[in-house]
């Protein structure tokens, strides 16, 4: 009984992974990203979002600025809904939808999206455009100003029927859609399932970091002596699961792990409680031990606080250490995408077995008890691990791996 047990428990964590895409500062699709994960290249600029003048640096997405919904979407119109539809269109995933799409039907596929701003920029733009105390035409949306706005665009943008589920669990949001997808596959729900995240940049997000003191006026530097807080970032990126069972294909979702410690509304655990232990959980559902994962892709923020608990959490967990990184001076932290960022990232090391070491960490913080990578470095492991962490004490831990 128990063998029976521990094996379903490991089969509601796994999934084969068919396609996966982002949009991010560092550029539009996967061969960008890994171009700029190789050379250095980081995608932060100095701020220049429109009517802001906090002086820091953010990750935007410049091709969103220009990129439009077709006709039949435009009543949905958001900053958001665009930087998801930009990425919908990239690395073949609207084709891979399509296909799953002809063989189980609309309503045999879910969504399951993770967003922490949905499209509160464009609710930002109608009320600074209020006409005598009344919302103007362009901007009466009420499937837009609302937290599911995204993953219903998405759900219509792709002809979808099946069940969709927005989770907002502040950083950690579109890593916890994995885990959701998975047991939602195992449970025979639908046959298949879009996850990803989507978080765009807005003044409310902007000046509300600002505001908690949280904000770097320089590129961030991610476990370094000299890090003072973060860089916002805006991206967008998804992933196609199917059951783990399915053939032709080479990736899969191997493992998830997910604590809520409610420690602080704002601050970590401070023994990083919380992060050991979803960590631990995604290795045990994946039946691995820490010596078999090749690359951790870190939360690292660069706040004080998030870093020394991380690496806290991941000594606890990998007592022989194996390589470790930040990629956020690359995208900017993206809050409801990051964990879907963190896992193409990942499923990037799988697939080219580069992994990249941590920008603008020049003098990494003698407190750390975990060696984090500076530069970056190769792998020929099967297995990657990836962690988003968020507000709240709400964490996620995800493990890909090739399908053996």
């Amino acid at each position: 009984m128990q063998n029976r047990s521990t094996t379903a428990t490991h089969r509601a964590h796994r999934a084969s992974v068919a396609a996966w895409t982002q949009a991010s500062a560092c550029g539009s699709g996967r061969a960008q990203l890994h171009e700029a994960l190789q050379n250095g290249c980081s995608g932060l600029r100095q701020n220049d979002y429109p009517d802001s003048q906090l002086d820091t640096w953010i990750g935007r997405v410049e091709d969103a600025d220009s990129h439009r919904l077709a006709e039949p979407f435009a009543s949905l119109d958001s900053r958001n809904n665009r930087l998801a539809d930009l990425a919908l269109g990239l690395d073949g995933f609207d084709d891979a939808v399509i296909a799953v799409r002809e063989q189980f039907g609309t309503h045999r596929i879910g969504v399951i999206l993770g967003t922490s701003t949905a499209s509160i920029g464009r609710t930002e733009s109608a009320y600074a455009s209020l006409e005598d105390g009344k919302v103007a035409p362009i901007f009466q949306q009420p499937q837009v100003h609302n937290p599911h706005s995204v993953g219903h665009f998405v759900a219509r943008r792709l002809g979808l029927g099946g069940p969709t589920m927005t989770i907002s669990t502040a950083c950690s949001s579109s890593g916890k859609v994995f885990g959701a997808a998975a047991r939602w596959l195992d449970a025979g729900v639908v046959d298949a399932v879009v996850v990803g995240g989507v978080d765009s940049l807005c003044l409310s997000i902007l000046h509300g970091f600002a505001s908690l003191e949280l904000v770097s006026t320089r590129q961030c530097r991610p476990f370094d002596t000299e890090r003072d807080g973060i860089n916002i970032g805006e991206a967008a990126g998804f992933a196609l699961l199917l059951p783990e069972a399915s053939e032709g294909y080479e990736y899969q979702l191997a493992g998830s792990g997910e604590t809520s410690d409610a420690w602080h509304m704002a601050q970590p655990h401070p023994e990083g409680r919380g992060a050991r232990d979803a960590m631990q959980r995604a290795l045990d559902t994946a039946g691995l031990l820490p010596v078999d994962i090749g690359y951790v892709n870190l939360h690292g923020t660069a706040t004080p606080a998030n870093d020394v608990t991380e690496a806290r959490a991941l000594a606890d967990v990998f007592t022989s250490p194996v390589p470790a990184s930040s990629t956020k001076a690359w995208t900017g932290h993206t809050l409801g995408a990051a964990g879907i960022i963190g896992a193409v990232t990942a499923l990037d090391v799988l697939a080219t077995g580069h992994v990249p070491g941590t920008l603008n960490l020049q003098n990494p913080d003698p407190d750390l008890v975990y060696p984090v990578q500076q530069g970056s470095t190769t792998t020929q492991s099967d297995h990657v691990m990836c962690n988003s962490l968020g507000f709240g004490g709400n964490n996620c831990s995800l493990v890909f791996g090739r399908k053996g």
